[in-house]
């Protein structure tokens, strides 16, 4: 290996940093793993592996946290993101959707269409992920009963309606509030049962903001590919709702995610020390910029992940939002009976 030449696990962890890249070839002169990374488009796991650690501190906050539990959780819930990151390429590719012309194609690599993965790598990492969640899930129903049966069926379900039904929830503008829903309270407030053995109400409150955050992503990326997904008969909520009401949409999110968290501060469920997510409203107020404009016909010089805009400026201010709120918890968690 040349000194110019990465390591592979420096190329294994450039694959969950900095924003999409590189490009397809790239991607094929790489190692099995890092193709298989990249295809599985982990720079956008972070926001499974930060609900996990929201969860954990949560019930680290009710001195009921369980290292074990939490790792699994943690574990868990980044490989059943990386399977429904393949899932969708996958189905989008069977029904034409990921097409040469897709804004799919061109943002990073498509793991079916630009023939990167090898049909025998693609199957052998998806069932290692399968049997990784299968595991996990098995285990927390034998620990936990009927309430990690419940939590892993909702999972399976939505997973499955996303993008795999015969009219998935993408396509008639339920896949955005179902983003909600799995990285909200059945990520977080399911998190929370399997680490602490029992259910919260407090989880769930507190998982608002955060889903919120994540289900702006999406939004933004719909915003993005409108008027190719409004072609090709693909109804998300953007298609439904036209550009400029599914900006206004948006930008009512950011600040709601904003308005729910200072609300259960009041209330007393969430640590004043989560008042730490004011660090990240610079960034957030970049996304109310962006979004409260057309987007441009062309990329600004060295922009990375045209013909993403709206949804790059989403994800950043989330990937920092969620990186404040769990200072604050961290912090809440160090002082648990500090509350207003």
């Amino acid at each position: 290996m040349s000194a110019a030449t990465p390591s592979k696990p420096k190329l294994w962890l450039g694959a969950f940093a900095g924003f999409y890249r590189p490009g397809v070839e790239e991607v094929r002169g790489l190692d099995p793993i890092s193709k298989f990374l990249y295809s599985a488009r982990s720079v956008i796991l972070v926001i499974s592996a930060q609900a996990a650690i929201i969860a954990g501190l949560l019930a680290l906050a009710d001195r009921e946290f369980r290292p074990l539990p939490f790792v699994l959780v943690l574990v868990g819930l980044v490989a059943a993101h990386m399977i429904s990151n393949l899932s969708n390429d996958y189905f989008g590719f069977k029904r034409g959707h990921d097409t040469p012309d897709s804004p799919r194609m061109r943002y990073t690599v498509h793991p079916m269409a630009s023939g990167v993965l090898e049909t025998r790598l693609l199957v052998t990492g998806l069932a290692i992920l399968c049997a990784i969640c299968t595991a996990i899930a098995a285990y927390f129903i034998l620990e936990r009963g009927w309430t990690a049966a419940a939590f892993a069926a909702a999972g399976i379900a939505l997973l499955f309606l996303y993008d795999a039904a015969p009219v998935p929830l993408k396509s008639i503008g339920l896949g955005e509030p179902a983003v909600f829903l799995v990285w909200g309270p059945l990520m977080i407030g399911g998190g929370y049962a399997m680490i602490a053995g029992r259910v919260s109400a407090d989880a769930f409150w507190i998982s608002i903001p955060y889903g919120l955050g994540v289900m702006s992503i999406l939004v933004g990326k719909h915003i993005d590919q409108i008027e190719f997904d409004a072609r090709k008969g693909n109804r998300t909520l953007p298609v439904l709702l036209g550009e400029r009401a599914a900006r206004g949409l948006n930008l009512a999110t950011l600040v709601l995610i904003y308005g729910v968290a200072a609300a259960l501060i009041l209330s007393g469920r969430l640590s004043p020390f989560a008042a730490a997510i004011a660090l990240a409203l610079p960034r957030a107020a970049h996304a109310l910029r962006i979004l409260a404009r057309p987007r441009p016909d062309a990329p600004p010089q060295g922009y990375v992940g045209w013909p993403l805009w709206y949804h790059r400026a989403c994800l950043e201010h989330n990937r920092l939002f969620g990186w404040m709120y769990i200072l604050g918890l961290a912090a809440g968690a160090a002082w648990p009976t500090l509350r207003l």
